[in-house]
């Protein structure tokens, strides 16, 4: 009877404190755009310098027919710094220098040397995703920028400056082109690409004919990356995981409450005190709270779970004899069984590791079980990437 007094006065305490009511979240993973996004971190990062050498041809007015030797070939040299703000955009400032050669009636060489700022767009990265290690790489992009045209020998054409013919020119072209880029190492790319670049009918001092004069290079060379291809990754669906497994933290506490209320109720039932029995304890599979939870295809216990770790091991301290299992599973969406089984079994380790090696549990006192995702414990399957506590059968 002072035993039922005693549980009656608990009780009626616990019934005079203020209610707690506990709102279910109403957010999902399902309710946000699980996508990976990437962001440069640091400004250091995913700079580069290349470095090249090519052809170029002028298409400008020329009084030879298509086919004799009109147009010359020339040497072009490159020289560009650049830096990628995202593994599918950036931008680089490009540097062209070489001399160029047309027929105007006899030969006219000329040199040049001009500065663009490319805007570039990873063709792949965009459409197939983000691979740090990619081989293979098409890279359109586009420019503008100045060119200053000089050394005109001989000196002629129709483009005049107080009377003289000029001697040079500057101009401000747009250009369009196309890099193939072969990944050789996290550091290291090779490169070939084309470049069209679109000027004023001015371009080699003579205006007539068409509007529109164009400079066609071919260079191939060397990217050096300064970091390699190093952007910090962010996916919205990390967070939501976290918020659920809080969620289902919730849910246990929310079920711990209930079954405290029913036996409030159940005691309040029986005043008074009815003589009570003899129980004969029965052993069965119980789980113990809390259990830990892992995000999707890890076995890495996060910073948020250790306290279920550490609630665990104080309880194991406290109760000296207590033995316990420590069983992983794996949700049944992702994976496949075996794999699961697997991932499940590295989990438990994961969490018996910890209790033996942080805080002195003794190894034998723990069974570890795998039961993969053939079982699961909670009716949404991603609640189901955990490690629970049981005590043996």
């Amino acid at each position: 009877m002072a035993a039922c007094g005693g549980f009656l006065m608990a009780a009626n305490e616990a019934s005079a404190q203020e209610t707690v009511v506990v709102e279910e979240s109403v957010y999902s993973v399902e309710e946000v755009d699980c996508k990976d996004i990437y962001s440069p971190g640091s400004w250091r990062n995913n700079w580069y310098i290349q470095l090249g050498a090519g052809i170029r041809s002028p298409f400008v007015e020329n009084s030879r027919v298509k086919g004799d030797d009109s147009r010359h070939l020339t040497a072009i040299y490159n020289l560009a710094v650049g830096r990628w703000i995202s593994p599918y955009l950036g931008f680089r400032f490009s540097g062209y220098y070489g001399s160029m050669h047309w027929n105007n009636g006899t030969t006219v060489s000329a040199r040049t040397a001009s500065l663009n700022v490319d805007f570039m767009w990873d063709m792949f990265n965009s459409i197939g995703g983000y691979k740090a290690d990619r081989v293979f790489s098409i890279v359109p992009y586009v420019g503008l920028g100045g060119t200053f045209v000089y050394k005109f020998n001989p000196n002629h054409g129709n483009v005049m400056d107080d009377g003289k013919v000029k001697s040079n020119q500057w101009l401000l072209p747009v250009s369009a082109g196309l890099q193939l880029r072969f990944r050789v190492s996290p550091y290291v790319d090779i490169f070939a690409e084309g470049r069209g670049t679109f000027y004023g009918d001015n371009f080699n001092n003579t205006v007539y004919g068409k509007p529109v004069d164009i400079d066609i290079s071919a260079v191939g060379g060397v990217i050096i990356h300064f970091t390699g291809s190093k952007f910090q990754r962010y996916n919205p669906c990390d967070y939501m995981n976290a918020l659920n497994a809080a969620n289902a933290q919730v849910n246990d506490l929310r079920g711990a409450l209930a079954a405290t209320s029913a036996a409030l109720a159940a005691a309040e039932s029986q005043l008074p005190c009815p003589e009570v029995p003899t129980v004969v304890p029965v052993e069965n599979d119980v789980t113990l709270l809390p259990t830990v939870r892992f995000k999707l295809n890890s076995a890495y216990v996060s910073s948020e779970e250790m306290v279920n770790v550490y609630n665990i091991a104080e309880y194991m301290k406290a109760n000296p004899e207590t033995k316990i299992v420590v069983r992983g599973y794996a949700d049944k969406d992702t994976g496949s069984s075996s794999y699961n089984m697997k991932l499940s079994e590295r989990r438990a380790q994961a969490v018996a590791d910890i209790l033996t090696g942080d805080y002195g549990i003794s190894a034998d006192r723990l069974t570890l079980e795998a039961a993969g995702s053939d079982s699961q414990v909670y009716p949404t399957n991603d609640w189901n990437r955990i490690v629970i506590f049981a005590s043996p059968e």
